[in-house]
């Protein structure tokens, strides 16, 4: 296969595709980084399904508690999360690592404790409401705080990482290596959820929560020296670090300073658009927006956003609500973890599609793609 061999140092060819399809990549390395990537992500995907089982025993026969936790976490994530890329983009590889990590743990383990403090001492509305409000608001806080962590962690392993690792080898090291990523990510998502669910409906609701402030206690060590040891096995982390300041330096100054055709056109611009722009650029996350909405796929990714409020997906809400109606914890996990499993499927899909296009690609030759895409377009629609 063109593309497969390079030429070693002793004159030698040297094959980069081994046998596991991870384009020559240093398996131990990789290995480090999914387990990593687990232990991160299998916390996230605890709280996240147990956080409406939490809210719904708090207060019960009340939605209330679930639905406001979900408004300040999504709020949170719209509106911050801006500043979280800007944040990854500003920051060493390093720097983010530490303070990813270091939230997204603090975050839980204190969600956790003021969880257990709530559903222990149940009466605590009753007795001691200012108490109760603010272990109520301390949770909400950090499950916010957790969620904007966890989104500047996959910036950092599935967007950077990943990228600048795979750089230099063939394409297909990407592609399974982000598959791989992801069915970790959808394993989690299984399975976590499901061991959570067992514990709420055969143990207890607060043993739940212990487990989860206990598993980022003792996890974080690990994460930690583990995405070290990646950063430190592949140098070209550390040289993407200067790269990524030029060019953030590059956007910033082409944002800046427009040309003289832009200065024209805002000239002619009304007084009131110039005045609503003006006050929205003191928002700290405006020029986020501004480069998002200067991007190609900036319409599909609203037509996506948009898509989401079709789907009935196994949320904060949902969750709380299928509790609220009498099903058990652990059925409500398995069939999250249906859901689970129908996207890990997805991920061996995909790869077996991209690898038959690509035969096909090759068959076809440039003109028979062209006519087979001409072929499709000119066909009569139903």
């Amino acid at each position: 296969m063109e593309g497969a061999e390079e030429v070693g140092s002793g004159g030698h060819l040297v094959p980069l595709l081994d046998d596991n399809g991870s384009g020559g990549l240093d398996a131990s390395l990789l290995h480090r980084l999914y387990v990593g990537h687990f232990l991160a992500r299998w916390g996230a995907r605890m709280w996240e399904f147990s956080v409406g089982l939490y809210m719904i025993h708090i207060w019960p026969g009340s939605l209330l508690f679930a639905a406001v936790y979900g408004v300040v976490e999504s709020s949170s994530v719209a509106v911050l999360g801006p500043m979280v890329g800007t944040l990854v983009d500003r920051l060493t590889y390093l720097q983010v690592l530490g303070l990813w990590l270091l939230v997204q743990s603090l975050s839980f383990i204190v969600a956790g404790v003021s969880v257990t403090a709530l559903l222990v001492f149940d009466n605590l509305k009753d007795t001691s409401f200012p108490v109760f409000v603010f272990l109520v608001v301390v949770t909400n806080v950090s499950g916010a705080l957790a969620a904007l962590s966890t989104l500047a962690g996959t910036i950092l392993i599935e967007r950077e990482w990943v990228v600048v690792i795979c750089s230099g080898h063939p394409a297909a090291a990407l592609t399974n290596t982000n598959s791989v990523i992801r069915r970790i990510d959808l394993g989690c998502k299984l399975l976590a959820p499901v061991l959570s669910g067992f514990v709420i409906s055969f143990v207890s609701t607060q043993a739940s929560a212990v487990a989860l402030a206990l598993w980022n206690v003792a996890s974080v060590g690990l994460e930690y020296w583990l995405f070290v040891s990646v950063y430190n096995g592949v140098p070209a982390l550390g040289e993407n670090v200067q790269l990524r300041r030029q060019s953030a330096a590059l956007s910033s100054s082409e944002i800046v300073a427009p040309d003289d055709e832009e200065l024209r056109y805002g000239q002619d611009v009304s007084d009131w658009r110039v005045g609503v722009t003006k006050h929205l650029s003191i928002l700290p996350c405006w020029d986020s927006w501004v480069v998002y909405m200067r991007q190609e796929v900036m319409l599909p990714g609203v037509a996506l956003a948009i898509l989401y409020f079709t789907v009935l997906s196994f949320g904060t809400l949902m969750t709380a609500t299928l509790d609220w109606k009498g099903i058990p914890a652990y059925v409500i996990s398995l069939a999250r973890g249906f859901s689970a499993i129908v996207g890990i499927a997805a991920t061996l899909v995909y790869r077996l599609c991209t690898r038959g296009f690509r035969r096909f690609e090759q068959g076809c030759g440039p003109s028979g793609s062209s006519g087979a895409a001409c072929c499709c377009a000119s066909a009569p629609s139903g």
